[in-house]
């Protein structure tokens, strides 16, 4: 006869997410904000928003945010209340353009009510810069050249001025997550021209000469990014650039 305190219990009926219905919900997060300085006209709308999310897009706004900075104060910070530093800053790169750096990940999870909460400036226009990701790729990354690609909404499609008119799409099949796929989806639903970049390897000079002649030659005529290609040199060659890709998804 089996000893009922010291034997083993048995196996649950239960599946692993049946169980979750004996336990309360957990609380909701507060949904995140942005703070204005108090000298800050309401409401903005820019005419252009550029969100830099991959690692060469804040390496080749640095020098012009430690200059912008010294000049002008913050145009707005958005907080996510359970995180002690801002994972977004707003800084004016000119009078119609609006830059968000983001330097450290925005959870998955905080995607959406992140991106809601920036398009609650309404611009007239967003750009996104960030990385292309190997497991996201549906053909073979090489070694020699970088590569950009985009994504654009329907507005922006249709419209005769692009914001990348010089890129190629992005291969039909291959994925694209996190911050940057919730702010364009964002912009189609509220009919917003919005274009998506990604670009590989994550961080390269190549890849930083590449997005400086796309902005410079389109959406930032004329910007001083504050250094010279001699300077970018010291930024090295990626690891990255060894990496072969033949995931297909």
């Amino acid at each position: 006869m089996e000893d009922v305190i010291t034997e083993a219990a048995p196996p649950s009926r239960f599946l692993e997410e049946d169980l979750n219905i004996f336990t309360p919900p957990s609380a909701p997060l507060p949904s995140p904000f942005l703070i204005f300085p108090h000298n800050t006209p309401q409401p903005l709308n820019p005419s252009l928003l550029i969100v830099a999310l991959s690692p060469s897009s804040l390496s080749l706004f640095h020098p012009s945010l430690q200059t912008l900075t010294l000049t002008l104060t913050l145009t707005a910070s958005l907080i996510l209340p359970e995180r002690p530093l801002s994972p977004l800053s707003l800084l004016p790169l000119s009078p119609s353009a609006l830059l968000a750096s983001s330097p450290s990940p925005v959870p998955a999870a905080r995607s959406s009510s992140v991106a809601r909460a920036l398009l609650s400036l309404h611009p007239s226009s967003v750009l996104i810069l960030d990385s292309l990701l190997p497991r996201h790729f549906r053909a073979r990354l090489s070694s020699d050249p970088p590569l950009a690609f985009k994504l654009e909404t329907s507005a922006e499609r249709a419209h005769p001025l692009k914001i990348l008119p010089d890129l190629p799409y992005y291969p039909s099949g291959s994925v694209v997550d996190g911050l940057s796929a919730a702010i364009l989806s964002r912009c189609q639903l509220l009919n917003i021209r919005a274009s998506l970049c990604v670009s590989w390897p994550e961080f390269d000079v190549s890849v930083l000469s590449l997005i400086k002649g796309l902005l410079q030659g389109g959406v930032l005529k004329g910007f001083d990014f504050g250094f010279t290609e001699a300077e970018v040199s010291k930024f090295g060659r990626s690891k990255d650039r060894v990496f072969h890709s033949e995931l297909y998804i």
